[in-house]
């Protein structure tokens, strides 16, 4: 798919704006990488397989201030991301266990702000400061976004789609699960039947 100038200006309004709402909630967002032919090509000239942050010193600028935020995106298309281990973190899974895992954390009571690839992953938002059992992640097909990592959030672009939500986080009033919270949802849905949930898994 080639992304064209006119298809960029339509979105980076959509873009900034997304991401000086994040940086309000107190979200460590940074401009990311915009993709260009079927890879992404950051200021350094290194080639990617997905969204980078575009400033080298990205770790330094964790924390700006939303009217900082804004004026990096602007006149810029820029990808959205979201620096883990600072306070929100990320559990990625693929598509069939996240949607069972997002009904059992429904059942519960304590949905999570969740957003989904193009290519079939999906992310569950949560609370920094408490790791997975790594057996555990290992024998699922699991990853915990933490310290030193980033995610894209929607509406970040790909060659395929875009990044987009799932449970968005005004669902959840902005609050966020821990990471046990959703590993128990996560732990359920592994050991359910194969249609769990079915009927309310297809509306997530």
């Amino acid at each position: 798919m080639e992304w064209s100038d006119s298809w960029r200006g339509a979105f980076r309004i959509e873009l900034r704006a997304e991401a000086v709402n994040l940086a309000w909630h107190g979200w460590p967002v940074l401009p990311g990488t915009y993709p260009a032919g079927d890879r992404w090509a950051g200021r350094d000239g290194v080639e990617h397989d997905g969204p980078a942050p575009v400033h080298h010193d990205w770790q330094e600028r964790i924390g700006t201030k939303a009217e900082r935020v804004a004026t990096w995106w602007a006149g810029h298309s820029y990808s959205i991301l979201l620096a883990t281990g600072h306070g929100v973190d990320a559990i990625e899974v693929g598509a069939d266990l996240g949607r069972r895992a997002a009904v059992a954390l429904r059942a519960a009571g304590a949905p999570a702000p969740i957003l989904a690839t193009p290519s079939g992953r999906w992310m569950f938002l949560v609370t920094t400061g408490e790791s997975l059992r790594a057996d555990w992640v290992a024998d699922h097909d699991i990853h915990h976004y933490g310290q030193g990592e980033y995610v894209p959030l929607p509406p970040t672009p790909f060659q395929h789609g875009v990044v987009h939500w799932r449970v968005k986080p005004q669902i959840c009033a902005w609050q966020l699960p821990r990471p046990g919270v959703v590993q128990d949802a996560l732990t359920e849905a592994v050991h359910a039947p194969a249609d769990y949930g079915l009927l309310t898994a297809e509306r997530l």
